[in-house]
This record gives structure tokens, C-alpha cells and sequence, in this order.
């Protein structure tokens, strides 16, 4: 296969709709089991705290493991990582369905997402082999539009699933669709040789425990754990982070791209997207409290309130990656960052007895700032890495999403810990100041080199 010039038609169709029943299945798992954590703690004789287990299990096995099979990936082929993922999501979510009890669901969980972070991992580097060069754009925006809209609707579809049937179902209903993603994939995945080198092992368990434990020390912060603890767990992850960082300057092909954060491009386009998700999860957890304890809505009200922001992600982010074939990220993604800024400032300060059209059109202009973004830098993410580094650079990607996610859901934790009362709006006002930070860095782009495509 020429990778420069992508899969003949209708290949790439096929390969396409591969990679995005996959990132399909692994992002909005992530989500759905948040609504069904209730229903599971009263089924399984479980405490709600203990229960919590049963979706910290998944991301934070998710996060520790992107980036090292990320590297595995260009070692070895894209196509492998992410047909081996497929293939352990599939299995383990039948195990998480026929679990019976709380140990046996949370440790399916933690297999499952060692699988989603095969898929998760290498999904944009394969994209770039689906495309040609030109196009990539289209190619980026297809996945972007399906992880942005996958991490929204989770709860809807939870909800749906639990109004016909019980909650095994969330799980089961992924065997028969990634047995069809997997039957597909086996024929129409583009075919590509890694690098063959060593593979260091050392680099990975550093970096398992560098990411598990800041999580954990963020997470302890915002929820206002012993202060002495979060401060030891600061410290070790520190130290740990240093030694890690000195062993990967030593590599031509580190684990933890450090080779790529000196492209200029890249470390602005890596920092945008964590400070855009970041804004993001600090409006999509604080908005449910503002519009139900706030304003009254109802859940159904909510959900339907929090609608616009997806969907006209649907109809942007497309748009986004035909313009992506032919602007600046730097340009397209400050001025999407800059209309979220307006979004979120809009919510964060709309009057005291709103209607649905007030809120509406808000979230709306929200979505029509996020899509605009995501398509460009992603695809800038992308293709500023050397195509050999593809694996790296689609590995950053993920981690710099859920980097942002982390961060921000921390922050609203902490925001309503010191402030319950118009937490909501302190929350919203600091997620406008992410997305104004990120809109900054955006522009930073324009003053260097766009891209080292042709690497």
C-alpha cells in the first residue's frame, strides 16, 4: 500500500466505518456505565462508593496504557494494536455482562479497557494511512465528530438501554457489533509494517505509574482528601515523572513522545487540546447541576437541553475537515476557540429563569466552537509528526483528551467543594478561561512552521 496515497475506493469506506465503530464502542463506554452505576450497586449488593470502581477501573487502565501501546503500535503495525484491542473489548464486555458479582465486573472492566486502549491508542495514526495526504482533513473530522459525539450521548443511550432491559445489556450490546467491526477489519484495515526494535518495558511501567498516580493525586485534590496524602502523591508522582522523562530523552523513539514536543507545532497543538477538553468536561459536569438545581429542569429536560452542543458538532466538525485541507489550525482553531470563550461566557452568565431557547442556541454556539476546533487540530496533531511517529503522535492525541477531562472534572470537584451554591457558574466562567487560554495557543501556530507533512 502507498501510504502517502491512502486506500482505493471503496476500501477506505469499509476501513473507515471500522475505526469508527471501534472508537464508537470504547469512548461511549466510558459514559454509559456513570447512569447505570445505581441500578449495578442494588443488583450486585454493592455500596455506591465501591461502585464507583466500576467506571474509575476503565479510564484510568484506558490512560496508564495509551501511550505505551501507541509505541507498541509503531513497532509492530497499527493494524495489529487495533485489531487486538477490538478483539479484547469484544470478549470482555460478554465478561462484564455474565459478571455476578463486583470484583468479577470491575476487573472485566479493567480488561476492556486495556482493549479500548488498543483501539483508542492507534485510531488516528490508522486514519492517516486510510487517506491521502490531501484529504486527511475529511478523514480527522469523521473521527473527531464521532469521539465528540460518543462522549455526549453515552448517558442518553445508557438510558434508553435501561428503559428495555437490565444492565448487562449496556455491556452485551458491544459482542455483536464488534464482531462485525472485527469481520470488516480483517479485510479492509490498511496492512503496514512497524519498526521492529526493542521494546522497553521499564518506560511503560514508569508511565503507568507516573499517569495512574497523577490522576489519582488530582482526584484527590478535588475531592478534598487529606491534604498530607494528595501532597506525598504530588511529590512521588514528580519524582517518578523526572526519572521517566530523562530515560525517554535517551531514545530516538520514546514512549513518551518528548522527540515530538520539541516540533513547536505539535507541543502548541498538544496543549490546545488539553486546555479545550479541559473546558469541555468543566461545562459538561457543572451544566447538569446548573440546569436541574438551578433552574429546575428535569433530567429529561436536561438531556435534551445539553442536546444542540452534539449535534451541531455533527453537521462542524465535516466542515471543519474539508477547511482543515486548506487553512491554518492555528487560524481555524483560535477562532472555534474563541466562539467557545463566547459559548461558555453566555451560559455562565445567562439570567435567572431562562427558557429552552436561551439555553439552546448557547449550547449551540458552544458546539459550533468546539467542532470547529477539534477537526484542525487533531489532523494538525497528526500530520506535524513524522508518519514513522504516527503511533506516538495518535497516542498523544488520546492522552491529551483525557488529560483535559481529568483536569477539568477535578476542578469542578474543587470549585463546588469551596463554593456549592453558584458553583455551576464559577465553573462555566473558568471553563471560558481554558478555552481563551486555549484559543491563545492556537494562534501561537500561525508565527511557525504549519506542518512537517512530507517527513
Amino acid at each position: 500500500m502507498d501510504s502517502e496515497q491512502g486506500l482505493p475506493l471503496p476500501q477506505r469506506y469499509w476501513a473507515i466505518a471500522v475505526v469508527a465503530l471501534g472508537i464508537t464502542l470504547a469512548v461511549l463506554d466510558g459514559a454509559i456505565a456513570n447512569v447505570a452505576l445505581p441500578t449495578i450497586a442494588r443488583n450486585l449488593l454493592a455500596s455506591p462508593a465501591d461502585s464507583i470502581w466500576i467506571v474509575n477501573a476503565y479510564q484510568l487502565t484506558i490512560t496508564i496504557s495509551l501511550l505505551p501501546l501507541a509505541s507498541l503500535g509503531d513497532r509492530i503495525g497499527y493494524r495489529r494494536v487495533y485489531m487486538a484491542g477490538l478483539a479484547v473489548f469484544t470478549v470482555s464486555s460478554l465478561a462484564c455482562a455474565m459478571s455476578g458479582s463486583l470484583l468479577t465486573l470491575t476487573l472485566a472492566r479493567i480488561v476492556q479497557g486495556f482493549g479500548a486502549a488498543g483501539i483508542m491508542s492507534v485510531n488516528t495514526a490508522i486514519v492517516r494511512m486510510i487517506y491521502p495526504q490531501k484529504h486527511l482533513g475529511r478523514g480527522i473530522s469523521i473521527n473527531a465528530t464521532v469521539v465528540a459525539i460518543s462522549s455526549v450521548i453515552g448517558p442518553t443511550v445508557a438510558s434508553g438501554v435501561l428503559s428495555v432491559a437490565t444492565w448487562p445489556w449496556l455491556f452485551a450490546i458491544n459482542v455483536p457489533i464488534g464482531r462485525v467491526a472485527l469481520a470488516i477489519g480483517t479485510k479492509a484495515l490498511p496492512r503496514m509494517d512497524g519498526h521492529r526494535r526493542p521494546y522497553d518495558y521499564i518506560s511503560a511501567l514508569m508511565n503507568a505509574l507516573f499517569f495512574g498516580l497523577a490522576i489519582v493525586a488530582v482526584d484527590g485534590l478535588g475531592h478534598g482528601e487529606h491534604r498530607p496524602y494528595v501532597i506525598g502523591e504530588f511529590i512521588v508522582t514528580a519524582v517518578i515523572g523526572y526519572f521517566f522523562v530523562r530515560r525517554q530523552l535517551r531514545q530516538s523513539a520514546p514512549l513518551l513522545p518528548v522527540d515530538l514536543l520539541r516540533i513547536p507545532v505539535f507541543a502548541l497543538s498538544i496543549g490546545a487540546s488539553v486546555c479545550s477538553f479541559c473546558a469541555q468536561m468543566l461545562a459538561f459536569v457543572s451544566l447538569p447541576f446548573l440546569l436541574q438545581n438551578g433552574f429546575g429542569m428535569s433530567q429529561v429536560e436536561t438531556g435534551f437541553l445539553m442536546t444542540p452542543w452534539p449535534l451541531v458538532i455533527v453537521f462542524v466538525a465535516p466542515l471543519a475537515g474539508v477547511l482543515a485541507d486548506r487553512y491554518p489550525a492555528g487560524l481555524l482553531g483560535g477562532i472555534g476557540l474563541a466562539v467557545l470563550t463566547v459559548g461558555l461566557a453566555l451560559l455562565a452568565t445567562t439570567g435567572p429563569h431562562p427558557d429552552a431557547f436561551d439555553i439552546g442556541w448557547r449550547m449551540a454556539v458552544c458546539g459550533l466552537g468546539f467542532g470547529l476546533f477539534q477537526s484542525p487540530n487533531n489532523r494538525q496533531i497528526i500530520s506535524s509528526a513524522p508518519r514513522h511517529r504516527s503511533g506516538g503522535a495518535s497516542g498523544m492525541l488520546g492522552t491529551a483528551r483525557l488529560t483535559g477531562q481529568t483536569l477539568g472534572a477535578a476542578i469542578v470537584a474543587l470549585i463546588f467543594g469551596v463554593e456549592p451554591q453558584h458553583g455551576p457558574l464559577i465553573a462555566l466562567g473558568v471553563g471560558a478561561g481554558f478555552a481563551a487560554t486555549a484559543a491563545l495557543v492556537s494562534l501561537l501556530r500561525l508565527t511557525g512552521k504549519r506542518s512537517v507533512e512530507t517527513v
